[in-house]
């Protein structure tokens, strides 16, 4: 008997009409399932993950993978996802074919696919250091009135360039399709090694995505302003956690030495998934 975990957006299943689908079809094969709904305020939310739990269902959208894959980063359990929606690049499942798919992952039919990470630490100018992990990306950014941010990066301890721009997102693979591509970064097969540096709205005419091996460091520096103006900025970690950083503060971003596993039961490339995405959205 396995143990799963039914991870669901309340927002895109609200009245849990999917979820105890799959709660049903389970227990019927001698599963044990355990329910975990997010996004209602539910003390749900915060009930921690059983370790014992050996596939993470979730239903809704990518952000919604994010989240999940986000409380079980120290597990490491393997994820699928559900596509409740619009079409998901991260979501494996469509609802028509939902009992096929759960007798699938009952009988381990299906291949695992590691996705790496990325680990970023903060040292700031009162000595402290603060640091976490994201499956998407590092993203810096403005804080409080709006106006640019200038920033300097390293790679590998050598200087590279100094922006003035909205941010700057550092990104894995798997987040190209993410805050990347809405910034007008390029898009990435979620299976390749590599790093990822996409400025948000650059005051420059010529600063575009720069790809970089997976083993390389990146340091963002925040520099004094003119006029020894303060400046305040922040990096979110896939859109979840903050770290406040400011003049005279830094963050070091790194490939992660864990990963996120992903479970695949199709055999639909990236490509297919890209081309469905941008017919919808003629």
């Amino acid at each position: 008997m396995k143990h799963f975990l039914v991870y669901v957006n309340r927002y895109k299943d609200e009245k849990l009409l999917t979820a105890r689908r799959i709660c049903d079809f389970l227990r019927l094969k001698g599963q044990h399932v355990t329910l975990k709904t997010v996004g209602n305020g539910g003390e749900e939310a915060s009930s921690p993950i059983p370790a014992d739990i050996c596939c993470i269902i979730v239903l809704g959208g990518d952000g919604t993978v994010l989240q999940a894959a986000r409380e079980a980063k120290v597990l490491q359990i393997p994820i699928i996802g559900v596509n409740l929606g619009t079409l998901g690049y991260m979501t494996e499942i469509e609802p028509s074919g939902l009992e096929e798919a759960l007798e699938r992952l009952i009988t381990e039919d299906y291949i695992q696919e590691s996705r790496m990470m990325l680990d970023g630490k903060a040292y700031l100018s009162d000595g402290s250091v603060r640091e976490d992990r994201a499956l998407n990306e590092i993203a810096l950014s403005r804080r409080g009135p709006l106006q640019i941010i200038r920033f300097n990066i390293y790679v590998n301890g050598q200087f590279l360039n100094h922006y003035k721009a909205d941010g700057m997102i550092v990104t894995t693979p798997t987040g190209s399709t993410g805050y990347n591509l809405s910034a007008g970064g390029p898009l990435v097969e979620p299976g390749a090694q590599l790093i990822m540096l996409t400025p948000i709205c650059p005051h420059s005419l010529n600063q575009r995505s720069i790809i970089l091996s997976p083993e390389d460091i990146i340091e963002i520096e925040i520099p004094e302003c003119g006029e020894g103006r303060m400046q305040t900025v922040e990096v979110n970690f896939d859109g979840s956690h903050m770290i406040p950083l400011q003049t005279g503060d830094k963050i070091r971003i790194v490939r992660s030495g864990k990963v996120t596993e992903f479970i695949r039961l199709n055999q639909v490339s990236f490509l297919e998934v890209l081309h469905r995405k941008m017919q919808d959205s003629l």
